[in-house]
């Protein structure tokens, strides 16, 4: 009996040392652990982008480590830099940290977004971080999508990091800290933060999650320090102290031209330190804006300080590689008050990607974007159809049925603007699509 009794406590004891292993105990996630990466391109949504009318096709590149076996993957999201005017998601440094990191068991993508504005304004460059945050959002809620469906991926929902560099590392920030509408209120109003599509937006896989596990700002800033809270998620940052382009400390972004006052990573350090947020962060002596984009040398220092970030809260007990240094400069922080007001997304009523890749009940829309009043023809003519419009916030605008080929929606007192319409036939079948008064 003694005997069993041992071999019950040894075998328990075995067991529950490989229940308690760290993630990274065999290697995976701390260090490299595959060879060769597989790239595919793929679709996430759709939005207007500034200046237009006609909806963008929004794509990312997907990295993955090859021939890995694993079920339940972290994922990283990155995206590029280029002062929301220029960039891919094919450029050297996203690349370059996707490979890396694909490498060590993450799958990772590099998101394309709606670039530009004019005129290179406050007002007009806040709108452009809106578009890049409400695109960042719909491909991390692709993922949940797919999680949720088919499965191709194989990312754990439970670890989904965003992360970019210079813009990009701008508009991971905002998406994970800029969660109330009376925030970016500060910079526009109300009525356009709703023409744009809300904090949400419309581009894709409405009403999944974007909850995410952490941020990776590299040479990134922020709106307002105070948009991040406590209890918020953790974050890392690298910064060069001499950046003239999206200052260390606090100061105008200036691309080439001055266009808005920005909390650097410096102050963020300071504030995130303050209210108890985890906010590894090195700082670049006397270097400027991305050093990695242009130095092998300086991509492994990033790479290594990311890696021990992320591991951290993948709950690996690796020693660190590259452990964060002295900040510089004195961060002085400034009066500041929570504004508490937020509009929510009515997920009620708003519509899916699923409903508008159906084309079955619509033939036919014009002319879309139109001054004055739209037609919209049938596919079937032979049956009902109920007409429903919904503005960007998912609010009903006007319900209507008609047992007529053709249909007409009158303008009348519509705001300008993009609006969502939703066409019901008979049989059940149901399309939706989007329509642009101006």
């Amino acid at each position: 009996m003694k005997k069993i009794y041992l071999l019950t406590l040894s075998t328990l004891t075995f067991f529950s040392s490989i229940k308690a292993q760290s993630p990274c105990a065999t290697g995976r996630y701390a260090s490299d652990t595959f060879t060769s990466v597989s790239t595919s391109s793929v679709a996430y949504g759709s939005n207007v982008g500034a200046g237009s009318t006609v909806p963008q096709t929004l794509t990312m590149d997907i990295y993955q480590p090859t021939g890995d076996a694993e079920t339940k993957r972290p994922l990283i999201i990155w995206a590029h830099g280029g002062s929301f005017q220029t960039g891919s998601s094919a450029d050297g440094d996203v690349v370059a940290l996707s490979q890396a990191f694909a490498k060590k068991g993450y799958v990772c993508a590099s998101i394309n977004y709606r670039l530009g504005f004019f005129p290179l304004d406050s007002v007009n460059a806040i709108k452009a971080v809106l578009r890049a945050v409400q695109d960042m959002k719909a491909s991390v809620r692709f993922f949940y999508k797919d999680k949720l469906t088919t499965d191709s991926y194989k990312i754990d929902t439970n670890n989904i990091f965003i992360g970019g560099s210079s813009a990009g590392a701008i508009t991971a920030l905002h998406m994970a800290y800029l969660d109330k509408s009376c925030e970016i209120n500060y910079y526009i109003s109300p009525s356009v933060l709703s023409s744009l599509g809300g904090m949400e937006g419309y581009s894709g896989n409405q009403c999944y999650s974007s909850k995410v596990k952490g941020v990776i700002n590299l040479c990134g800033a922020i709106g307002r320090y105070g948009w991040i809270e406590p209890g918020d998620v953790p974050f890392c940052s690298m910064h060069g102290t001499i950046d003239g382009t999206v200052k260390y400390n606090r100061g105008i972004v200036n691309p080439g031209v001055p266009i808005l006052l920005l909390d650097g990573s410096r102050m963020l350090k300071e504030h995130a330190n303050a209210i108890g947020i985890n906010n590894p962060f090195y700082t670049w002596y006397g270097k400027n804006h991305v050093p990695y984009a242009t130095s092998t040398q300086y991509m492994d220092t990033t790479i290594s300080f990311v890696r021990d970030f992320l591991i951290s809260r993948l709950g690996c007990t690796d020693a660190a590689l590259l452990p964060e240094n002295t900040p510089a400069q004195t961060a002085t922080l400034y009066a500041f008050t929570t504004c508490t007001v937020n509009v929510p997304f009515n997920c009620s009523s708003a519509v899916s990607v699923q409903e508008l890749s159906q084309n079955a009940v619509i033939s036919e829309v014009y002319p879309n974007p139109s001054e004055s009043n739209m037609t919209i023809v049938f596919a079937n003519k032979n049956t009902s159809h109920h007409i429903e419009l919904f503005d960007v916030t998912g609010k009903l605008i006007s319900s209507e049925s008609t047992e007529n080929a053709q249909f007409i929606i009158q303008k009348n007192n519509l705001s300008i603007g993009l609006y969502f319409l939703k066409v019901t036939n008979k049989t059940g079948e149901t399309t939706t699509q989007k329509v642009i008064f101006k």
